[in-house]
């Protein structure tokens, strides 16, 4: 990864979210609009409150979403997606359109 005193590259980035399935569904129910960490949680068998905040942190960490911390007993958290994130996402939403086309031109017809 890049230096600690800069940030990481859209590469390095690209390759730390897409090789987690894990990341990659969190950012597609933040993008549906769940965007509390207990909701964000229930929407999958398997996901973890540990592995659900670490996928979190990197993704504030790198820009992509932001927290919101509301001053409310008790206390509310919600995450959006950033200008950066929502840029982000198309690029995931090519990948996948990406995906389809080839998984098409691959099935051969008969």
């Amino acid at each position: 990864m890049s230096n600690e005193n800069s940030h990481p590259s859209v590469t390095e980035i690209f390759e730390q979210c897409v090789g987690c399935k894990w990341t990659l569904h969190v950012l597609s129910q933040i993008r549906q609009g769940v965007k509390r960490p207990g909701q964000l949680e229930r929407t999958a068998d398997g996901l973890t409150t540990k592995v659900l905040n670490e996928r979190l942190v990197k993704l504030v960490r790198f820009g992509i979403t932001e927290k919101n911390s509301f001053p409310e007993v008790p206390p509310r958290v919600e995450y959006s997606l950033t200008p950066f994130g929502l840029r982000f996402v198309e690029i995931l939403d090519q990948v996948s359109q990406l995906q389809e086309e080839f998984d098409r031109e691959a099935t051969p017809t008969n």
